[in-house]
């Protein structure tokens, strides 16, 4: 396994995460508009935008214990039952802390 393409991959999701959490946070400060149908359309697509916020936010904590574990030399390796994690699935979520087999069981 291949940890600095692994390092590589986290480092630019992450980028592109603050940066979309910025654009969100941008949004979220924007004036608002005065006509009362635009404005429940604006709080609808306030609620989409958080919700996206959040999932950004998890998955930014994610990624930072990713990068924690190539630190420490324990990426790739299951945090549950200590088995290397296949690469293939390291591949679909670079940032999972278990296998498949542990993450089935949560």
């Amino acid at each position: 396994m291949d940890a600095a393409r692994y390092e590589h991959i986290l480092r630019a999701r992450k980028a592109e995460l603050e940066n979309r959490l910025s654009r969100i946070e941008q949004d979220f400060t924007a004036p608002r508009n005065p006509d009362d149908d635009d404005r429940a359309v604006e709080r609808n697509n306030d609620e989409v935008l958080e919700e996206l916020g959040e999932a950004g936010e998890k998955e930014l904590v994610a990624i930072d214990a990713a990068l924690a574990r190539i630190g420490a030399g324990t990426f790739g390796t299951c945090a549950k039952c200590g088995r290397p994690i296949a690469e293939g699935r390291l591949d679909a979520v670079p940032h999972t802390p278990l296998c498949q087999t542990c993450a089935g069981q949560v």
